[in-house]
């Protein structure tokens, strides 16, 4: 069985930064539920960048579900992203200008292989019901907690079942009951995921 994901003597660098990760290799199955542990500096969200075909190594191979990223143009590593990859940012990246509703549903806006109907729009609105977010559906993102903007970062990245999910960070900025909600959904998204 083939793994989701492959790197073969991946380098990458920050041009001369001095920052360097080298990975020899690294093959993780589709069912796999991973964590890279490490301190701040050590690489670990560079290696989900990497993963999500945002970085391009300087050298090495990275392949995910199949695709060969390391070989892919730019369009073609956006076009798998949004079609395979659900990705919690550290800082969210979540757009200002739309309400908490609209930046759940923004890949469905953005990725015409994604089909925005009634069910999704309630299968968003039911996914931000579970994560506490039910009542800040119309809410702008300026009138959230760094928490509240956490989740919905998480819900966006969920909605559309992707077949990999990486999250950095993911509970940095929530309070421990919501922490443990949070890694339950994760978790149980990402078994269905694999």
């Amino acid at each position: 069985m083939q793994p989701m994901i492959s790197l073969n003597d991946v380098t990458f660098q920050y041009g001369d930064a001095g920052f360097r990760l080298h990975i020899d290799s690294l093959s993780i199955a589709s069912s796999a539920k991973v964590a890279f542990v490490g301190p701040s500096g050590s690489g670990k969200t560079t290696l989900l960048h990497l993963l999500a075909g945002i970085f391009v190594p300087t050298a090495g191979r990275v392949e995910v579900a199949g695709h060969a990223l390391s070989e892919l143009g730019d369009a073609s590593r956006r076009d798998f992203r949004i079609a395979n990859v659900g990705q919690v940012f550290q800082d969210f990246e979540l757009v200002d200008y739309l309400n908490v509703r609209d930046n759940i549903l923004l890949p469905f806006y953005i990725n015409s292989q994604l089909t925005l109907d009634a069910k999704t729009r309630e299968e968003a609105d039911d996914l931000a019901d579970s994560l506490g977010l039910g009542d800040k559906l119309r809410r702008p993102i300026g009138n959230l907690s760094q928490g509240e903007r956490q989740r919905v970062a998480i819900c966006r990245a969920l909605l559309p079942r992707p077949r990999l999910i990486l999250a950095d960070e993911p509970t940095g900025n929530l309070d421990p009951v919501n922490t443990d909600h949070v890694l339950d959904i994760l978790l149980e998204r990402a078994t269905s995921a694999g």
